[in-house]
């Protein structure tokens, strides 16, 4: 557990350095000869950005295999069992581990590139072999993110929706309250009459009781909501969130303009100017405010998404249910996303800082079509989930006009359920 909080600290370190560094370059710009701030300076930057770097190879590769391997170890057969022999099976099962590791790259080296140059930097494991496997990692963290980030923008205005309360336009909530509750007593008479039903109708009874409930309680804070906080805060949020998406899409779409025209436009394609000797954004101090409300915006749209995508939909933490394998396994899922994080703002273009430490030393920003086509992959599929998402209600009215609906033409079956209200209007458009 403590291992997992380290790991979730490191992930927040990830996040927060580059608004931390956007901010105090352009603070040293504002304020150059102030005595007061003479500590903030690229030399403490830097090393911020090396010591992230150094915590997340750290967390990846020996921290976390190392909670993993010790929640699953018992101790070597003939000792005696406790602390110690789970701790010395543990550090031989990682010793196994990095050699299996290393053994694989030695022999993929030896098939794919067989010159002395490449064997040669295979021996110096700290600068090479580890920012080279941290290298792939974070490739791999860039993909996932690039799956990932565009689900959560769309996903992003349902969550706002539930956790916000809804304009009640055409609605009449004090007879949703009244059917709601004629549900709920007609569910309670079923399960207090239930010794002559069957175990599995008990448990399914328990649970419609249950949805209703929710539904219930979904309502009476609608209800007791104030005039203002449901007529301006939800659609003021829902206007935040659309221009916040269509600001970001179209830096995306200015960025490969700029990849097609400069080639400094690169990731790697110019050492920056360094820090507090030019600003990062055409705007100045409020530019670079929003690159950093942006940052934060993608990186929740990004855990967002991951928890949405179908695959990962099980892995999502619950409160009081949630195994401490799983905990191991989101702390090393946000750790990646964090730590890619950085790379994507910088090559999507959201920021023009320049990355620091070891985080700029991968090899992959320096190849053209991969950033081209990383840039062009995210433009399109956020522009096809917000397009799919803002359709959906109108793709469904058309389908039940035409007579489709019968087709289960949607993937949401939940949506064709909806029931009609006592007075046989439809209210779920």
């Amino acid at each position: 557990l403590f291992l997992s909080t380290f790991t979730l600290a490191v992930s927040a370190g990830a996040v927060l350095l580059l608004p931390f560094s956007i901010i105090s370059n352009e603070i040293l710009l504002s304020f150059p000869q102030n005595y007061y701030i003479q500590w903030l300076n690229g030399s403490l930057i830097h090393g911020l950005w090396n010591l992230a770097s150094l915590f997340s190879n750290l967390c990846l590769f020996v921290l976390m295999p190392f909670a993993f391997f010790f929640l699953e170890s018992e101790g070597f057969a003939g000792l005696k069992k406790g602390i110690r022999a789970r701790i010395l099976e543990t550090l031989v099962m990682l010793i196994l581990l990095a050699l299996l590791i290393l053994g694989i790259v030695w022999v993929a080296s030896a098939l794919i590139d067989n010159d002395a140059a490449s064997m040669e930097s295979l021996y110096d494991l700290w600068e090479f072999y580890l920012p080279y496997l941290y290298s792939c990692i974070s490739l791999m963290g860039c993909l996932l993110l690039l799956l990932c980030t565009p689900v959560g923008l769309s996903r992003m205005f349902t969550v706002m929706g539930q956790l916000l309360v809804k304009p009640t336009i055409l609605e009449d909530l004090d007879e949703q309250m009244y059917i709601i509750t004629l549900e709920e007593e007609a569910i309670q008479r079923k399960l207090n009459g239930g010794s002559t039903t069957v175990e599995y109708q008990t448990v399914e009874l328990e649970r419609e009781l249950e949805k209703v409930k929710s539904k219930k309680t979904n309502l009476e804070r609608r209800k007791k909501a104030s005039a203002w906080e449901r007529n301006l805060v939800y659609p003021a949020v829902m206007i935040l969130l659309l221009i916040e998406t269509s600001i970001s899409v179209l830096l995306v779409a200015l960025n490969i303009l700029y990849l097609l025209v400069d080639e400094t436009a690169m990731p790697k394609g110019s050492g920056g100017p360094g820090i507090g000797n030019a600003s990062l954004s055409t705007f100045g101090f409020v530019g670079a405010a929003l690159e950093i409300i942006l940052i934060f915006y993608l990186m929740v749209s990004s855990v967002v998404g991951f928890y949405s995508l179908r695959f990962f939909e099980n892995f999502t933490p619950r409160k009081d249910d949630t195994t401490m394998t799983k905990i191991i396994g989101n702390c090393v899922s946000i750790l990646v996303l964090s730590s890619a994080l950085p790379v994507m703002s910088r090559t999507l273009g959201i920021t023009r800082f320049d990355l620091l430490g070891d985080f700029g030393r991968f090899n992959w920003l320096g190849n053209f079509y991969i950033v081209l086509s990383y840039n062009l992959l995210f433009a399109i599929m956020t522009t096809l989930c917000l397009v799919r998402k803002f359709t959906s209600a109108v793709r469904e009215e058309l389908l039940k006009a035409i007579g489709l609906d019968k087709l289960h033409l949607s993937k949401h079956p939940r949506d064709s359920e909806t029931k009609p209200s006592a007075n046989g209007h439809q209210k779920s458009l």
